[in-house]
């Protein structure tokens, strides 16, 4: 498996993402926001957590307009896997690769805990090393993680399964309890909880691990 990371000024979540990939045997790559192209052969580009300059206009909003930002989106209607997490959520929302908006906290104040997680489903690369109904815990650290959409899109993305994760206890107010969500081709997964924080017992758990080995196994067979 080989994966890109793509960094952004604010970004503080790329290492993370960097030492998981390579946890479960990937080759990894950092891509610069302003660089034109990713890495060749690349399997998975993963857009990190962080403020990606500096959350002005709207969360993403800049990062989604960064030149790297056309060769994501093209890498996923070629059918590549994309993870965005946290901030990366946001960034995927704002290039129109998932649907919906990550909006201010219900509660209006940052929050930074760990949360209990339920897998709604395991067809997917990224949810495969899991049980449908299984609940993990993930670490949340975020200000604007609020996830909205409209009724029909909701509606949408339970018929179709697209709901990879709900919050058991939601930390934020999101729509139908909503921690991340699959594309159509269910190739891009967007989530606000860090799996990436959750590899190591020294990092108080290591649920997030079976994610990246999941990965693994399926790029390396693809």
């Amino acid at each position: 498996m080989k994966a890109a990371v793509i960094v952004f000024p604010g970004s503080n979540c790329d290492r993370d993402l960097v030492v998981a990939f390579e946890r479960a045997g990937a080759s990894v790559e950092k891509v610069w926001h302003k660089d034109t192209a990713l890495p060749e052969g690349v399997d998975i580009v993963a857009v990190p957590g962080g403020f990606s300059f500096g959350d002005y206009l709207r969360c993403g909003a800049i990062a989604a307009r960064s030149p790297i930002s056309r060769s994501l989106v093209a890498h996923a209607e070629r059918g590549g896997h994309v993870l965005g997490i946290c901030n990366g959520f946001q960034v995927l929302t704002e290039t129109g690769l998932l649907p919906g908006a990550l909006m201010r906290n219900a509660g209006l104040k940052f929050v930074c805990r760990d949360v209990r997680l339920r897998i709604e489903t395991a067809d997917s690369g990224f949810t495969a090393g899991y049980e449908a109904g299984q609940v993990v815990s993930y670490p949340v650290a975020h200000h604007d993680g609020n996830y909205t959409a409209d009724a029909d899109t909701l509606a949408r993305l339970r018929g179709e399964g697209r709901v990879a994760f709900r919050y058991v206890d939601n930390p934020n107010g999101s729509a139908d309890d909503i921690a991340g969500i699959l594309s159509q081709n269910r190739r891009v997964l967007g989530m606000m909880p860090h799996p990436e924080r959750a590899i190591d017992p020294l990092q108080g758990g290591e649920d997030g691990a079976a994610m990246f080995a999941a990965l693994s196994r399926v790029l390396e067979t693809a």
